[in-house]
């Protein structure tokens, strides 16, 4: 757990950045949750925040290297 705020509302900051300077979620900062919980409360409403992938505590490193090759983000 995050000290100052949770996950989501980071998540609906870092868009709400994002909208104000002019840059759509679908080419902005690649977000991957990690976090302990794992209930579908939590997980739909960080896709709702617009998250791009989710992953649960302890992190499954083949599932955390799938989102990042799906992401582009390594090769």
């Amino acid at each position: 757990m995050m000290p100052e705020m949770d996950g989501q509302t980071a998540v609906r900051g870092i868009r709400g950045l994002e909208e104000a300077n002019g840059v759509l979620s679908t080419v902005g900062v690649k977000i991957i949750m990690t976090t302990a919980l794992d209930d579908v409360k939590n997980v739909v409403a960080s896709f709702g925040a617009l998250c791009d992938a989710y992953v649960f505590k302890p992190v499954d490193t083949t599932l955390l290297l799938g989102h990042l090759k799906k992401l582009a983000l390594i090769p």
